[in-house]
C-alpha cells in the first residue's frame, strides 16, 4: 500500500514538468494571456464616449489617451527584444503582465477619488429643476455657477491619472507578444508554426471582442451604481447624458491579467525540440534566441554600438521593409477604427453607446477573426512561397478597398439643430438665460433639435405617476409659429436606421477579406530575414508599429472627429466633450482616413511582389546560365577524355608494337 500511494506522489511532479514542457500549452497559456490583455485594449475603447463624456474630454485627448501605452512599449520594445536572448523569456512575459494589471487597476482609480456625475448641467440647486426648463428668475445662477465650479474642478485632475496608468499597461505589455512568437516559432515544429501564429492571432483578435462585449454589459449600469440606489437615478439608458459604469470592467479586466500571469512563472527557459525534426537551422536560432554563454556576456555598451548596425542590416532587406510598412498602414487603419468606431456608430446611426460596443464586438471583429484564421489555413493548406503570399497580401487588400468606399456613402443627415443650422431660435430663449452648460436635449414639436428644455424657452412639465417628464409645454420658440408650444424629451429620430444593417455588412467584409493577410505577411517577415536576426526583426517591426500606426492613429483620428464638430459643451465656461457634429464631414474624414490606410497597405505588397517577382527572375536567369556552364563544361570534359582516350590507346598500340 505504501508502495502504491508512492507512486502517485513521483507522478505528479513529472506531469507538471511534462504540462509546462509542452509548447502547445504554451500556445494556450499566451492565447489566454493576450486575450486578458487585449481585453483591456478592447474595453477602453468600447468606453471611449462613456469617459469622455463623463469627465469632458475632446475625442483628440481621447485618443491620445488611447494610444499612450505605446510610449512605455515603443521606448523599451527594442532594447527588450534584442535582451531577451540573453533572460528567461516566460518568467519576462509574466512579471511585465503583472505590471500592466497594476496599471488596469490604476485607470479605475478616478471613480473612487471622484464625486458623483453630476448630469444636470444646472447651476440652480433646486431639486424641482432638474429637468432645465426655462426660468426667468434666475438672478442667482452666476453665483451659484461659481460655488458649484470650485467644488467640481475634476476632469482635469484624473487625465494624468489615466495616462500613468496605461503607461504601465504600455510598459508591461512589451515582452507579451514579441518573446512569445520568437519561443513558439523556435520550438514548434516548423510546418506547425504558421497554424499556431495564426490560432494566436485569432484568440488574440477575440479579446477585443470580448472587450467590447463586456462594455456593452456593463455600461447598461449608471456610473454610480456604487454611490446611488437605482431610486435615484432618474436617466435612462438611451439618454444622451448617460453614463455607464465604466470602471466597473477595467476592475475584472486586471483581475484576469494578473491570473493569466501566473503560469508564465512555470515554463522553462528552454523548451523540448523533440518535434522540430525538419529544421537544420534551428539551433543556431536556439543559440540566438535562448542565450550561450558568449551572449550573456554582451554589455549595453556594445549592445548600443552594434544596435545601429544590426538596424540598417535588417531594413536593407527590401521584403522585410516593405511588408512592415503595409502592416503599418492596416495596423493604423485598425488602431482608429477600433478607438472610434463605436463612436461613430453611436453619433452616426443615433445608436447607445451599449449597442454600438455590441455591433463591433458581435459582428466586426468576428469577422477579422475569421479572415486571420483562414488566412493561417491557406498559408498551411497550399505551402505558399513568398512570393505567392505577397500575391495574396495584394489580392486581399485590393478587395477590400472596393468593399471599403461604398462606406463613405452609407450614413445619415446631420440633424436639425437650433444654434448650430437653424438661426431663427437662437434668439427665443434669452430671457431665460440658459447656463451654457445645461445639456439635456429635446425635440421641437416642428423637428428642430434643441440643447435643453431652457433654450427652447418651455417653462412646464408634464410628469407620468413614475415621476418621468412626458412632454415640456409653454415654449417660447414656438409661440410666434404655426406648431404647438410643445417639445419632446430626447433627441429627434434622424429616420436612417435602415442604412445600420448594409454599413455593418459592408464593414464586416472589408475586415474579413483584409484580415486574409494579417499571418501570412507575418509569415514572410520570419521566412525573409536571416534566423540570427529574427527575434530583433520583430523587435524593430513592433516598435514600427508603435511609432508609425498604434501612436499618432488614435490621435490623427481623433482630430479628424473634433474638425467635424459644430457644437462643443462648456463647464466653468472651459470646453469640453463635443454635443453635435456635421455628420456628413465626420463620416467622410473618419471613413476617407480607412482607406486612404488600406490604399496604403495595397501599394506597398504590390512593390513587395513585384521585387520578389525581379528576385525570382533574376534566379532563374542565373541558374539557367549556370546549367549552361555546367553543361558546356561538362561536354569540354567529354572531349577531354575522349581525346585522353584516344591517346593512349595510340600509345598503347605503339608500345605493342615495339615489343
Amino acid at each position: 500500500m505504501t508502495a502504491i500511494e508512492g507512486n502517485p506522489q513521483t507522478v505528479r511532479p513529472r506531469r507538471s514538468i511534462g504540462l509546462f514542457n509542452n509548447i502547445k500549452f504554451f500556445v494556450l497559456c499566451h492565447g489566454m494571456l493576450q486575450l486578458s490583455q487585449l481585453l483591456v485594449s478592447g474595453y477602453l475603447k468600447g468606453s471611449i464616449t462613456t469617459i469622455e463624456r463623463r469627465y469632458g474630454f475632446s475625442s483628440q485627448m481621447m485618443g491620445l489617451l488611447a494610444a499612450f501605452n505605446e510610449v512605455g512599449n515603443t521606448v523599451l520594445i527594442v532594447f527588450v527584444s534584442f535582451f531577451g536572448s540573453r533572460v528567461h523569456r516566460p518568467r519576462c512575459i509574466g512579471i511585465g503582465a503583472m505590471i500592466a494589471s497594476m496599471g488596469v487597476f490604476l485607470i479605475a482609480l478616478p471613480h473612487f477619488i471622484d464625486g458623483k456625475y453630476d448630469y444636470t448641467g444646472i447651476n440652480s440647486n433646486k431639486k424641482d429643476n432638474y429637468s432645465g426648463i426655462c426660468q426667468l428668475d434666475n438672478n442667482s445662477s452666476e453665483e451659484e455657477s461659481n460655488q458649484k465650479c470650485n467644488q467640481n474642478k475634476t476632469g482635469s485632475g484624473v487625465y494624468p491619472i489615466f495616462l500613468l496608468g496605461q503607461l504601465l499597461l504600455g510598459i508591461g505589455g512589451v515582452p507579451i507578444q514579441p518573446f512569445g512568437i520568437s519561443y513558439i516559432d523556435d520550438y514548434a515544429e516548423k510546418r506547425s508554426s504558421p497554424f499556431y501564429l495564426g490560432i494566436l492571432f485569432a484568440v488574440t483578435v477575440i479579446g477585443p471582442a470580448f472587450g467590447y462585449m463586456m462594455s456593452s454589459a456593463v455600461l447598461r449600469f449608471f456610473v454610480d451604481v456604487d454611490k446611488m440606489s437605482l431610486g435615484e437615478i432618474d436617466l435612462e439608458n438611451d439618454d444622451p447624458r448617460w453614463v455607464g459604469a465604466w470602471w466597473l470592467g477595467f476592475l475584472v479586466a486586471a483581475t484576469l491579467l494578473l491570473l493569466t500571469s501566473l503560469p508564465y512563472m512555470f515554463f522553462p527557459r528552454k523548451m523540448s525540440r523533440e518535434e522540430i525534426e525538419e529544421a537544420p537551422a534551428e539551433p543556431s536560432t536556439e543559440k540566438m534566441v535562448c542565450g550561450t554563454d558568449t551572449t550573456e556576456e554582451v554589455s549595453l555598451t556594445e549592445f548600443l554600438k552594434s544596435f545601429p548596425k544590426i538596424v540598417m542590416r535588417t531594413l536593407r532587406n527590401p521584403i522585410y521593409l516593405l511588408v512592415v510598412l503595409a502592416q503599418v498602414n492596416l495596423a493604423a487603419m485598425v488602431a482608429g477604427l477600433a478607438t472610434f468606431m463605436g463612436k461613430f456608430i453611436e453619433k452616426q446611426f443615433a445608436k447607445t453607446s451599449s449597442f454600438s460596443n455590441m455591433m463591433i464586438g458581435g459582428i466586426n471583429i468576428p469577422s477579422a477573426m475569421l479572415g486571420i484564421m483562414a488566412g493561417g489555413i491557406i498559408l498551411r493548406r497550399f505551402g505558399l512561397s513568398v512570393r505567392s503570399s505577397a500575391l495574396m497580401c495584394t489580392i486581399a487588400v485590393l478587395v477590400s478597398v472596393m468593399f471599403a468606399i461604398p462606406l463613405l456613402f452609407l450614413g445619415c443627415p446631420t440633424q436639425q439643430v437650433s444654434e448650430m443650422n437653424v438661426h431663427d431660435f437662437q434668439q427665443c430663449s434669452n430671457a431665460c438665460s440658459c447656463p451654457e452648460e445645461l445639456f439635456n436635449p429635446v425635440c421641437g414639436s416642428n423637428g428642430v433639435e434643441f440643447r435643453s428644455p431652457c433654450h427652447a424657452g418651455c417653462k412646464k412639465e408634464i410628469r407620468s405617476k413614475d415621476s418621468k417628464v412626458v412632454n415640456y409645454t409653454d415654449c417660447g420658440c414656438f409661440k410666434s409659429t404655426d406648431f404647438p408650444d410643445f417639445a419632446s424629451p430626447g433627441p429627434c429620430n434622424n429616420g436612417c436606421n435602415n442604412r445600420l444593417i448594409p454599413f455593418m455588412i459592408l464593414s464586416s467584409i472589408t475586415c474579413f477579406v483584409a484580415s486574409l493577410s494579417h499571418t501570412t505577411s507575418f509569415m514572410m517577415i520570419l521566412r525573409t530575414v536571416t534566423p540570427e536576426d529574427k527575434s530583433f526583426a520583430l523587435g524593430i517591426q513592433f516598435m514600427l508599429f508603435r511609432v508609425l500606426a498604434f501612436l499618432p492613429a488614435p490621435v490623427l483620428y481623433g482630430r479628424a472627429i473634433d474638425t467635424a464638430c459644430r457644437l462643443w459643451g462648456k463647464k466653468c465656461k472651459t470646453m469640453t466633450s463635443c454635443h453635435y457634429y456635421d455628420l456628413d464631414m465626420f463620416r467622410h474624414r473618419f471613413l476617407g482616413l480607412q482607406i486612404f490606410f488600406i490604399c496604403g497597405g495595397f501599394v506597398c505588397f504590390f512593390l513587395s511582389f513585384m521585387v520578389l517577382r525581379r528576385i525570382n527572375s533574376t534566379q532563374q536567369r542565373n541558374e539557367k546560365m549556370n546549367n549552361q556552364i555546367k553543361s558546356e563544361s561538362s561536354q569540354e570534359m567529354k572531349d577531354v577524355k575522349q581525346m585522353v582516350s584516344k591517346s593512349n590507346g595510340h600509345c598503347n598500340t605503339q608500345s605493342v608494337l615495339r615489343e
